[in-house]
């Protein structure tokens, strides 16, 4: 059978959209009718150009990560428990909320019930699987435990979203801090400041040295403060295109790294993400050679995913692993030892799992300490910063007070 989108009129008048299976079109028209519905259009979703057609219409992403990961979640629990991934695809399509979810799912069982592997299915989505998802989806299907590979996966997911949501949470209430911080300022420097100016504008005694640089500060930033945030927006236009070089973005990408706290964090994370990805690969039954190449395409910095492609090209040449990590000082120490562990005990995939989790509860524990440093300093700064403007404001009003007694 295969899937079809359709268009029709209810009883009310009002039209339905959806995604029906039958043998035909002239079938699904049929159904259609049977069900009280006058059928507008009715199309394929399955191979070839209707698998193209789909795809051409859908201009959005169906999945987020959130979502991709729940539903990757819902079709390992199906599997696992012994349905066939037609009927487990077909019961995920029954129970989508959205349209368009539901259309992206029930063309994936019409491909996978015409006969085509589900990796190959899930290829031709490429905006909404990435490569490293559909390689172990065909590391599954190839070695026939399907099932636990997607158990796997769902898992690599949860972990890597529950690492990235710590780690906004504990970037989140310093960066809430300073916009208040810098919003306060802002508006003390550009409406109070000037008005204390306006007030003593008249008078001919000399103003106290605290108060005359307020004021400057302030001439300042209502004179150029627009320049200076056209300065800022031009500057990181200019940054996001210059990264876009890779040789730039290559050296931007070593020098961050270098960095005393950021650095040490972005080499943990990048290093985490790259020991999970390449654990679960390999304990999929994928090929350390193309586990190597899928795991470094996680690497978001530049300059750690040419060392894992020079990695790569050591392990072709016959090198241990572990060896061709050490030799890239930019790793971790702790992922080569992790790694040699595993090649000398023949359990790399439960070795690298372990690297894994010990880097990401690192990058966490690291996080959670420059989080905690950085709210009393800002808060602290900002304390320091509304001090100085009052005092500057008070320490006229105070001296005319001396004078008048």
């Amino acid at each position: 059978m295969t899937a079809y989108s359709y268009q029709a009129l209810d009883a009310d008048g009002k039209t339905r959209k959806g995604v029906i299976d039958a043998d035909s079109a002239k079938s699904a028209r049929g159904l259609l009718r049977s069900q009280a519905l006058v059928p507008l259009s009715v199309q394929a979703l399955g191979a070839g150009q209707g698998l193209v057609a789909a795809g051409a219409r859908r201009t959005k992403r169906v999945f987020n990560t959130t979502t991709r990961t729940i539903w990757t979640r819902q079709l390992a629990g199906l599997v696992s428990s012994g349905l066939p991934l037609e009927r487990a695809l077909a019961s995920l399509a029954d129970e989508a909320e959205r349209p368009s979810e539901r259309e992206l799912v029930a063309t994936l069982r019409s491909e996978v019930n015409g006969g085509t592997s589900f990796a190959r299915a899930l290829s031709q989505h490429p905006a909404e699987f990435a490569d490293i998802y559909v390689a172990v989806i065909g590391a599954g299907e190839q070695s026939g435990n399907l099932g636990l590979v997607l158990e796997r996966l769902a898992d690599d997911l949860e972990n890597q979203q529950a690492l990235q949501a710590k780690l906004l949470g504990a970037a989140l209430y310093p960066a809430i801090v300073s916009l208040v911080a810098v919003v306060i300022v802002l508006f003390l420097v550009t409406y109070v400041v000037p008005q204390v100016a306006h007030v003593f504008a008249g008078s001919k005694r000399a103003l106290p040295l605290l108060t005359v640089i307020m004021i400057g500060i302030s001439s300042f930033v209502r004179s150029y403060g627009w320049l200076m945030l056209t300065v800022a927006v031009m500057g990181t236009l200019g940054l996001r295109a210059a990264l876009s070089n890779a040789p730039f973005r290559q050296k931007f990408d070593a020098a961050w790294l270098n960095l005393p706290l950021l650095g040490r964090m972005s080499r943990s994370y990048n290093s985490a993400r790259f020991a999970s990805t390449l654990a679960m690969l390999a304990a999929s039954g994928v090929p350390i050679l193309k586990a190597l190449h899928a795991a470094s395409q996680t690497l978001s910095n530049q300059a750690m995913r040419t060392d894992a492609e020079d990695a790569l090209v050591l392990v072709r040449e016959g090198a241990p692993l572990a060896s061709a990590l050490a030799q890239k000082k930019r790793f971790p120490g702790l992922l080569a030892m992790f790694a040699r562990l595993g090649e000398q005990t023949g359990q790399l995939p439960v070795m690298l799992d372990r690297a894994a989790k010990q880097l990401g509860v690192e990058v966490q524990r690291r996080a959670m300490q420059l989080a905690t440093l950085l709210e009393p300093l800002l808060i602290v700064a900002m304390g320091l910063v509304v001090m100085l403007i009052v005092l500057a404001v008070l320490m006229p009003i105070i001296q005319m007070n001396q004078l008048v007694k």
